[in-house]
């Protein structure tokens, strides 16, 4: 057997050792867990991670594919009208007041009292030329004529007794009788005879014009306007008895804009006849007012225009003629066919001007940038088209050179476009089934006649697209026929917005 040899602190480390022992032991597992915990901290992320990464690849790995399929760009729906070509008479508008062609003062010519009033002498009676309107006393005036008649035949018998006595002086101074001084003297007293005769003969002439005039008649066919005098009544020459007006015809005074002459005829200016005038050569000229609670026409004709353009509105005025009226000389029933024309009224005019043949109305939306048009070629492609415009006005605008007959003008309005993009046409009415414009100027609105009025497409509200829906053509609709496509009822609603 053989012996260690032992450490006396070897031995006490021992003993030290085996009273502490469950302590150091619980120390040491607290060191381990506290090593455990830290490894926990970036291990479970790092399987978080892991797990998040398998399924994903998962996911990708059983996906289903969708079918690859190109982007399809809805087609704008527009309106399109066909154009027609047709001629147009243009009217140019103006607005006037009806005025007398003739009114003037009635004054006494001479001194009196009035004896006497014509029953059509009143506020608006109507009277006759020649008829007698106002009476004056005249016995002053019939004195001076009796007194003009005997001054008359005393001057006669001394003009008669002068030329018997130069004539007697004359015989003897042949026969050397009398002295050439003498003939000279009877021939001059003959002389003064006949001068004295000659007005004794004109104071007989004026007395009985002076004895005329105590009557006042009517110079024409007119109206009384206002009465000045009545009966009793002293007046003196120059003294005012009242204001009447011819009822023959009447005249509206219409300015014209400088611009818009020329769409009268190139010899209005000296009335000279031509296309859309009168029976007399001048231009037709209508006119419209109310009166009585209604809307009344009347025809009327151009007859002058005046000598200058008016220098504070820089408008050239000419004037038209409305014969009879008050329709005093028309029959029964043509005066019932339309009411009188009272003076002071205020009308509305509208003067037939040249006439343009072969022309396209087309509404005001269709006309872009000022002088083109869209047009629709055989590929529903867009094609743009420079134009010739004649006239623009709100209630259309007329076109020349530019369009063919049958071509599809666009009418709804695109922000964006380009020339030979795709459109889908929604056929509406030709222009040359929109009607007379100068008719239904006529009737409401003041447009030029040959002008389109206005029209539900050209105004393209949007309550309109909306209803161009239901009249797509059927290739453009869905298979039933009760709603379009999603994509047609989106290119409707923006039928502005094209392919960018």
């Amino acid at each position: 057997m053989t012996l260690e040899p032992v450490s006396v602190d070897d031995e006490a480390a021992e003993g030290t050792g085996a009273s502490a022992g469950p302590a150091g032991r619980l120390e040491a597992l607290r060191g381990r867990s506290a090593v455990s915990r830290s490894h926990l901290r970036w291990i479970l992320p790092l399987a978080a991670i892991a797990l998040g990464a398998g399924i994903h690849w998962l996911f990708v790995a059983t996906r289903e594919l969708p079918d690859a399929e190109e982007p399809v760009v809805p087609t704008p729906l527009v309106r399109v009208q066909v154009a027609e070509p047709r001629d147009v008479r243009f009217t140019v508008a103006s607005r006037g007041i009806v005025v007398p062609r003739t009114e003037s003062d009635l004054v006494a010519e001479v001194r009196g009292r009035v004896l006497r009033l014509s029953p059509d002498l009143v506020v608006g009676g109507f009277f006759e030329a020649g008829e007698e309107l106002l009476r004056l006393d005249d016995r002053e005036h019939r004195i001076a004529r009796d007194r003009a008649q005997a001054a008359v035949r005393l001057r006669e018998s001394e003009a008669r007794l002068a030329t018997a006595d130069a004539e007697r002086r004359r015989r003897l101074s042949e026969r050397g009788a009398a002295s050439d001084a003498d003939l000279e003297q009877f021939e001059s007293r003959e002389l003064v005879a006949r001068a004295a005769l000659a007005e004794a003969r004109a104071n007989l002439a004026q007395a009985e014009l002076d004895l005329e005039r105590t009557v006042v008649r009517a110079p024409f066919d007119g109206r009384v306007r206002e009465r000045h005098v009545d009966v009793g009544q002293f007046v003196s020459p120059g003294t005012r008895l009242g204001r009447i007006f011819a009822v023959d015809y009447a005249e509206v005074r219409l300015p014209i804009q400088i611009d818009e002459l020329a769409y009268l005829e190139s010899s209005f200016v000296g009335l000279e006849s031509g296309p859309g005038s009168g029976d007399d050569g001048a231009a037709r000229v209508h006119l419209r007012g109310r009166l009585g609670g209604r809307e009344w026409t009347w025809d009327a004709r151009l007859v002058r225009a005046e000598a200058s353009i008016d220098e504070q509105t820089r408008m050239l005025n000419v004037v038209a003629r409305v014969d009879d009226p008050y329709r005093r000389r028309a029959d029964g029933d043509a005066a019932e066919e339309t009411t009188p024309l009272p003076v002071g009224l205020f009308v509305h005019a509208e003067i037939e001007g040249r006439k343009a043949e072969d022309v396209f109305v087309v509404p005001p939306l269709a006309l872009r940038d000022d002088d083109r048009v869209f047009v629709l070629d055989a590929d529903d492609r867009l094609r743009v088209r420079s134009v010739e415009v004649l006239r623009r006005d709100p209630g259309g605008v007329v076109v020349g050179e530019g369009l063919t007959a049958g071509d599809r003008v666009v009418v709804s309005p695109l922000r964006i476009y380009s020339e030979g993009m795709t459109l889908r046409a929604v056929p509406s009415e030709t222009m040359s089934e929109a009607g007379d414009p100068a008719a239904k100027r006529r009737g409401g609105a003041s447009a030029p006649a040959g002008d389109a009025a206005p029209t539900e497409e050209a105004a393209a509200p949007a309550e309109d697209t909306a209803r161009a829906e239901d009249t797509a053509p059927a290739e453009d609709t869905a298979p039933t026929e009760d709603a379009a496509p999603a994509e047609d009822a989106a290119a409707v609603r923006d039928d502005a917005a094209g392919p960018s």
